[in-house]
């Protein structure tokens, strides 16, 4: 009988260690990968928290979008009329509406009641209304996050003080900038009163849960510890590979083992909006708190997405380069139809020549290169998103089919030689 020619086989031609006779490597080597896909969620959230909280900009440009929401909107709406009313001098509008007959006039007032509650409650709402819905309150909503920004670092560390601040299980935001050009504005409409409100320093709830202390701590050890956790989750998927008996096996393996432990972690920031949504007191705007959320946690799912379609990419790239069935009946399509499209073209009269010889002698190098120049692009590129990574492949592909297409191994003075191609 004709012995075995697999790769892990004892009888092979190039006989490797069966996987039953290196159990504590094998052992290590899954450890190692297990390892690598618990350190992703968190190193996509360190990463995350990193950013956030070192770059002003970044800061700036995730919580933009806020002020265009509407939700959002109505609720600074409200929040704001409600400090302003509560600090509006009605007996200063009276003094000067009627100077000698305030008595009198303070009387009428008095039996007007609620209806005047209203009608002033509807002319200050009116105006902060125009105001936030205005092309100017997306800089003002910038201008008071980016002076927050500082603040913080200090909000997960838990000092107080600043524009954002952590008390108990709330995170608020001051809204004493927004109120200054509410005052103005009102001002400018024709309510001269709104100039004599003294400064008022009120607060908009951003996040609300019994969970923000634990929440705080993680976050500010997850700050201090940065890209490092990426780095190591990294490094545990590699030496997994590496120390694997099956190599190619073991890199499918981790990168289906690192996306699927992104893919759950998306799935719990979608599990942890409806709880934290179902938990918010009555008073607050759910709406609102859900594009709060929504927004706070937007590039950490661009950041899960691009974690999930990376690994499917590595762990494809991978299966297509091994010796299995499927995967070299695939890599024979590919050749097969490159294949066609370079006869074709030799028939037209396309000679490579020296450009062709060329492209076989570096033909490994040359793909390699693509390869490190798309990884090299990803990590240049700034904020990644699935859909890049997607393009990134899609380049690759295109690449690499041009260095097969290019791939000549020489030619005569009577055309190919007849050298079977790689």
């Amino acid at each position: 009988m004709a012995s075995s020619t697999r790769d892990d086989g004892p009888d092979g031609p190039a006989p490797r260690p069966a996987p039953g006779r290196c159990p504590l490597r094998s052992a290590t080597a899954a450890l190692l990968i297990v390892l690598a896909a618990l350190l992703t969620p968190l190193a996509v959230l360190a990463a995350w928290t990193k950013a956030e909280i070192t770059d002003t900009d970044r800061y700036v440009a995730t919580m933009a979008p806020l002020a265009d929401d509407p939700a959002v909107q109505a609720a600074v709406t409200n929040r704001v009329t409600e400090a302003v009313v509560q600090r509006l001098p009605v007996d200063s509008l009276v003094s000067d509406l009627a100077p000698g007959g305030a008595p009198l006039l303070d009387a009428l007032l008095q039996r007007l009641g609620s209806a005047l509650d209203s009608g002033v409650t509807g002319l200050v709402h009116d105006g902060v209304q125009r105001l936030v819905r205005s092309d100017a309150f997306p800089a003002v909503w910038d201008e008071l996050n980016r002076s927050a920004h500082a603040a913080v670092d200090r909000a997960v560390t838990g000092a107080g003080g600043g524009a954002v601040e952590i008390r108990g299980d709330t995170v608020t935001l001051d809204l004493a900038p927004v109120i200054d050009r509410a005052k103005q504005a009102l001002a400018a409409d024709g309510v001269a009163i709104a100039s004599r409100i003294p400064e008022i320093h009120t607060s908009y709830v951003l996040v609300r849960s019994e969970q923000v202390e634990h929440v705080r701590t993680l976050l500010r050890l997850l700050s201090l510890a940065g890209y490092w956790v990426a780095v190591l989750a990294a490094a545990c998927a590699a030496g997994g590979v590496l120390l694997a008996v099956r190599r190619r096996r073991a890199a499918v393996a981790a990168a289906l083992a690192v996306a699927g432990a992104a893919g759950l972690f998306g799935l719990g920031l979608t599990g942890f909006r409806a709880v934290y949504l179902d938990r918010l007191p009555a008073g607050v705007d759910q709406d609102a708190a859900a594009a709060v959320y929504d927004t706070l946690v937007r590039y950490l799912r661009d950041a899960v997405r691009l974690v999930v379609v990376l690994g499917v990419l590595v762990a494809l790239g991978a299966w297509l380069s091994g010796r299995g069935r499927s995967a070299g009946a695939v890599r024979g399509l590919w050749e097969a139809g490159l294949g066609g499209v370079r006869t074709a073209a030799e028939r037209m009269g396309l000679r490579l020549g020296p450009v062709g010889r060329f492209v076989h002698r570096f033909k490994a190098g040359l793909c390699w290169a693509a390869v490190g120049a798309s990884v090299l692009v990803l990590l240049l590129w700034d904020r990644p998103t699935a859909l890049v990574a997607v393009w990134l492949g899609v380049a690759l592909l295109a690449v690499l089919a041009v260095v097969e297409l290019l791939d000549e191994p020489g030619t005569g003075p009577a055309g190919p030689t007849g050298e079977v191609r790689p």
